[in-house]
């Protein structure tokens, strides 16, 4: 990885990057379990909602001006 991803991704997550990396998907699930699924899940979903749904709910509003 770069010096700059290196720095942003947090330590916990490399483990896992390493293993998905080398041995494939199927074990980094078995390292990890479905909680690493649904974390990935959950991310998505907040940062679509925050893009697709809020974002033009306060530019409609007024809120926001861009």
């Amino acid at each position: 990885m770069g010096k700059f991803r290196d720095a942003i991704t947090p330590n916990w997550i490399k483990k896992y990057l390493l293993i998905y990396r080398e041995q494939g998907f199927k074990a980094m699930l078995k390292a990890a379990g479905w909680k690493i699924v649904l974390l990935i899940f959950m991310y998505y979903l907040i940062r679509d909602s925050i893009l697709y749904i809020l974002i033009p709910y306060l530019i409609a509003k007024g809120f926001l001006s861009l």
